[in-house]
This record gives structure tokens, sequence and C-alpha cells, in this order.
């Protein structure tokens, strides 16, 4: 693709975004919903290769289910991806009460007596339902949200999302590599006792911590290990899902520092599986994670 062609397309992105975010805030949910389901019926049968790479991450999650289930599972994720994209439409404009109200929690305490503890807290999470309403819920009820987000093209589509984070309250660093400054501010942040969250279930700089997930070789980002081993902040997986309107977070034992960053960010990874097996439908995984 040319660079002319490149920079048009972007824009279409970027222009497209805009629109939504300026018209799905103002259209009846009802509405929003049949849409939104419709596009994810319609991604699963024109079946891209976000698509494929999907259904082939579902099927090593569940490696016995026919193919018929297998394609089932595959509209369900594709249904629960695009519910995610239409929750971030019209979150900014959720009142704090519905933004509280519409969470559930599971061993919410593992969480909220690690922070009292005055040493920040780290929560690493796999791409799963709604993280930006996660993380909403969290500076709403007392612990606002440090964290990352990759750099996207155009970068002023990479300015929404961060304004779009910033909205609902959340602190967002651009992610450029191994950016050694970023991991500073984390730090800092978690030693005045803030908290940190961290979606770690996917490997972008391909220089991660080699792990065993759904008894496959993969890659995590060692960030969240090594954010515990230098400030001493507790490192707490959570998973999440929907359960009708609601989400649920729940919460995993704390991570010990023994071991080290390999030995802490295999843990994690043994709890984004369990939240993962739990609830396949909502594990929002559309690009290369195994790397057989």
């Amino acid at each position: 693709m040319s660079e002319r062609a490149e920079a048009l397309q972007q824009r279409a992105v970027d222009l497209a975004f805009a629109v939504a975010w300026a018209l799905v805030r103002r259209l009846p949910e009802s509405v929003v919903t049949w849409v939104f389901r419709r596009i994810a019926d319609f991604a699963v049968r024109r079946d891209g290769r976000g698509v494929r790479r999907l259904r082939s991450n579902l099927a090593v999650v569940r490696p016995n289910a026919t193919a018929a289930e297998l394609d089932a599972l595959t509209r369900e994720g594709m249904r629960s991806y695009l519910r995610y994209w239409q929750e971030a439409f019209r979150l900014p404009e959720w009142s704090d009460e519905r933004i509280v109200g519409r969470v559930r929690t599971v061993n919410e305490k593992l969480l909220r007596d690690a922070h009292d503890g005055g040493r920040g807290v780290i929560c690493a999470l796999p791409h799963l339902a709604n993280y930006d309403h996660a993380g909403a819920w969290a500076g709403r009820t007392g612990m606002p949200v440090s964290t990352v987000a990759e750099r996207l093209r155009p970068e002023s589509l990479f300015d929404r999302f961060v304004a779009y984070r910033k909205k609902l309250g959340m602190e967002v660093l651009p992610l450029t590599g191994s950016d050694e400054h970023v991991f500073g501010v984390l730090a800092d942040r978690l030693r005045a006792g803030g908290f940190v969250c961290l979606v770690a279930d996917r490997d972008l700089s391909e220089n991660g911590v080699p792990v065993r997930f759904f008894g496959r070789q993969s890659r995590m980002p060692a960030g969240p290990a090594a954010l515990s081993l230098r400030t001493g902040a507790p490192l707490i997986p959570a998973t999440l899902h929907y359960e009708g309107p609601d989400l649920v977070i729940t919460f995993h034992e704390t991570i010990e520092s023994a071991g080290g960053a390999a030995v802490m960010t295999q843990r994690c990874a043994d709890a984004f599986a369990a939240g993962i097996a739990a609830h396949p439908q909502d594990w929002h995984m559309l690009q290369r994670i195994f790397l057989d």
C-alpha cells in the first residue's frame, strides 16, 4: 500500500470512530444493541482474518468442541466483542450510579485490603469483556487507575482513545515499546499508593516472558511482575465477564514475588486461563497469541 493510500485509510478509520462516538450515544440503547449484534453476525459470516484468528484461539480453549460448537462460540465471542465497542461509544455518557451499579465483584476484599496497605496495587488482566468499564468503576469507588495504551495510527485516533479513557477517570500513558520512562512513571504512582492496571495477555514487544497458556507456548509481558518486584506493590490478577447487563470482576489470589518475574508471569497466565476457560465467549483475542 502506498503512503498516500495508507494515509487516506487512516483518516477514514479516524472519521469512522469520530462518527460512531458522536452518533451511537444518541440512539436508543435497544436500537444500538440490535445494530451491533447484526454487525457481529455479519463479521462471522464474512469470516475475515480476525474472526478466523478468534476461532483458532477459542479452539485451544475448547479443544473438545465440535465444529458446530466452535462456530457458535465464535459467534458469541464476536457479539461480546461488539458489545465492548457499543459500550465504549456510550460509556462517557453513563452516570456514576450506572457505571458502579452495573458492576458485580468476586473477592473484592483482596483488592481493597491490598490497597489499604499503602504500597499501591497492580492489577493484571486479559482482554476479557470491558476493561474500560472496570477502570471507570475502580475510579468511582476510590481507586483511580493509571494504565498504558498501545499507540494507534493515525495519532488522532490514539488521542481520541486517550481522551475517552481520561473522561472515564483514567490516566493513560502511551506505550512505545520497552519505554523505561513509562515504567518509571508507573513505579512512582505505585510508591504514592496508586492503582496500576495493565492488560497483560498479549506481548506487544516480542520480548515477553515465555509461558504455558492452555498447554501451549505463548509470551506475556513482564511489566506487571517487574513493577511489583521494583516497588513491592502486590500483584493481583483479575478476570472479567458479562452476566446479563452486568460486568463481573473476579479478583484472583495475590501473586507472591518468590521465583522472580518469570514465575509471577506464569501465575498471571494461569489465573487468566481460569477466567477465560470459565467464560471463553468474552475473550476478545482476535490476534495471534500462541507461538505454535
